[in-house]
């Protein structure tokens, strides 16, 4: 089955690159594995969505995503207080080993911390911790981004457990072929903890904004704001839900095992589209 890409053209840069690499005949680079966070919070009968811009210069900068990155070797060698469904659990839903399960996991809540502030961990399975943007919270995030500490760590300094059950899984991503830098991206869903706040923390993003999903979509559609095409496929299928109740239990059903694979095509006679299958 063919998608389209909800009446976004591609960015001129993919369809560079995807022209270049087909007629050259390239070979694709190796993906790394990722981990990406689309945070939510209720906004009214309807729900918001935080996305960061990444500064320019950098890869994929310049364009709206959400807070994620790669998976870190660490991510894999923690040991950590661990609530919600097990990396064994976490590997059937995801199709990974129970060891690359985690790493997931680990780099999703590790990553939404480092980039947004927001802390995916409680002193046990049924709470979460509240504000963490004080001064020493700042100093120990500030520490886990430059690598003088841990996220095992961190929260085992602090007597907290990863609570793995505010994580549902959403999708998969792996960037096309054609691209240089390319990820095998995780998508993960998780809504802001009450008495926790977003804050613009990381030094890849240059602006943040909490926005309704619909409207992110009509920004970008209209040349206000840029985004790449996951993050479009992505908005699009968390507003189809309707509500964060339908979202929870779309989040349910949702097929990770099966990646989704974008390319660029060049139709005669037709502008290019971008296309998953």
């Amino acid at each position: 089955m063919t998608i389209d890409s909800h009446g976004f053209p591609p960015p001129p840069g993919l369809v560079e690159n995807a022209r270049r690499f087909y007629a050259e005949g390239g070979t694709p680079a190796v993906p790394r594995v990722a981990a990406t966070v689309m945070l939510l919070r209720p906004a009214g009968d309807d729900f918001e969505a935080y996305v960061i811009r990444r500064v320019a210069g950098m890869a994929f900068g310049g364009v709206y995503a959400f807070p994620g990155g790669g998976v870190d070797r660490s991510d894999s060698q923690a040991h950590l207080d661990w609530a919600g469904p097990q990396p064994a659990s976490w590997g059937e839903r995801l199709s990974l080993s129970p060891d690359a399960a985690q790493a997931v996991v680990c780099a999703a809540a590790r990553e939404v911390f480092e980039e947004a502030g927001v802390l995916l961990a409680g002193p046990d399975a049924a709470t979460v911790v509240g504000d963490v943007s004080d001064d020493d919270w700042e100093r120990a995030r500030e520490d886990l981004v430059a690598h003088r500490l841990g996220f095992a760590d961190l929260l085992a300094g602090r007597r907290l457990t990863l609570r793995s059950d505010l994580l549902l899984p959403w999708s998969r991503w792996i960037t096309p072929e054609f691209e240089p830098r390319r990820f095998d991206t995780y998508f993960f869903v998780a809504l802001l903890p009450e008495g926790q706040r977003t804050r613009d923390v990381s030094g890849e993003a240059d602006h943040t904004m909490w926005i309704r999903p619909a409207d992110a979509l009509a920004r970008a559609q209209a040349g206000e704001i840029s985004m790449l095409p996951p993050t479009v496929f992505n908005l699009a299928e968390v507003a189809a839900a309707g509500n964060l109740a339908g979202l929870t239990r779309a989040a349910a059903t949702r097929d990770l095992a099966s990646p989704v694979t974008p390319r660029v095509e060049f139709p005669d006679g037709a502008a290019p589209r971008f296309v998953v299958r």
